[in-house]
């Protein structure tokens, strides 16, 4: 099975020394131990992921020791499944079905079979999931995968695609108000090509590898420059950059993903044109030579949205403090998923 938390590492308890590994002979041995391993967890926090969902199981789970996924699944040993996510604030899901168009598109582009599971099935579970968790603040994630069946390399063996679901509690803000910026730095890990990198997919150890890298830089983030020196994207994140002539220009997404927030905040930012502050907006190729004597820099993700870069490889962005039109943008963001016409009220029970 695989486990989520850090705290269950380790189910078994193996020492240096021990001779025997212990063997279970039944799941309720299982169950008791790993529901053990989570007691303790809980005793000094409340559990991270309150509610999951499991086609496997074929409903929501609220025990934290049975959120667990078949070893077999071609998603876990494979990589042959696709994810995406949707934030949670104030009670209500943001942009939930702009994630799940995404989240389709990159499944048909990943054939991953989608026959089981209609896009109002999809929705439906996971408002409900939502709603089963209590949780008013977080995020949720949710995978659609080729689906268990063998450790072969296709998916023939699979008898049927398998979707999950968790919510995730966490306390977030909005970014950059308080005007700290962050670094950034080249990435030195290569770029996933376009096929791959335009579909949300679990394949992500470029992207792991890409923000350990910058962490060990000191950076938040790392930026992505293709072959030709054109900007591209974070390993989690899209990149936007304000101009010296204060136009609003984001990399144009036909070799990178579509980012949900990106893409909103390009339908949010012309009020910020209308008001005179931006001249305007677009979607273009940028080179990293142009992108670095940007007056602004900010890296926009969901949960986010917008994060001001005031350095990137040691220079600073502008005047390398946070300027005033990102913040302006991640103020439009965020004024929008607290009231915006893309939330998704949750039907909580009382």
């Amino acid at each position: 099975m695989a486990v989520s938390s850090t705290d269950l590492l380790l189910l078994p308890s193996m020492h240096a020394g021990d001779d025997e590994v212990p063997v279970y002979e039944s799941g309720a041995e299982v169950l008791a131990k790993v529901q053990e391993k989570w007691a303790a967890a809980a005793a000094s926090r409340p559990p991270p992921y309150p509610a999951m969902y499991s086609s496997v199981f074929g409903g929501i789970i609220l025990d934290p020791a049975m959120m667990v996924l078949p070893i077999d699944d071609h998603m876990v040993h494979r990589g042959h499944g696709v994810f995406d996510t949707a934030m949670i604030l104030d009670g209500a899901l943001y942009e939930l079905d702009a994630h799940l168009d995404r989240f389709l598109r990159s499944a048909a582009a990943a054939r991953v079979g989608t026959a089981p599971f209609p896009r109002e099935a999809l929705r439906r579970i996971l408002i409900q999931m939502t709603a089963a968790s209590g949780c008013r603040m977080g995020s949720i994630r949710y995978w659609l995968s080729s689906g268990p069946g063998d450790f072969l390399l296709s998916s023939r063996g699979c008898p049927s695609p398998a979707f999950y679901g968790v919510v995730i509690a966490s306390e977030y803000e909005q970014c950059g108000v308080d005007g700290t910026g962050v670094r950034a730095v080249t990435a030195t890990v290569p770029m996933k090509p376009p096929q791959f990198a335009t579909v949300k997919n679990v394949n992500y150890l470029p992207n792991v590898l890409s923000i350990m890298d910058a962490e060990d830089r000191g950076a938040f983030a790392s930026v992505w420059v293709d072959d030709q020196g054109y900007v591209a994207e974070g390993p989690m994140v899209n990149v936007a950059f304000v101009t010296p002539e204060r136009e609003l220009v984001l990399p144009a997404f036909d070799k990178i993903l579509s980012g949900c927030t990106a893409k909103r905040m390009l339908a949010l930012a012309p009020r910020l044109v209308d008001a005179g502050l931006l001249a305007g907006v677009s979607t273009r190729d940028i080179t990293a030579e142009d992108a670095k004597r940007s007056a602004e820099m900010a890296f926009v993700g969901s949960g986010l949205p917008v994060l001001p870069v005031v350095e990137w490889d040691g220079k600073p962005i502008g005047d390398g403090k946070v300027g005033k039109l990102m913040p302006a943008l991640s103020d439009l963001l965020w004024e929008d998923m607290k009231s915006g016409p893309d939330r998704i009220p949750v039907p909580y029970k009382q």
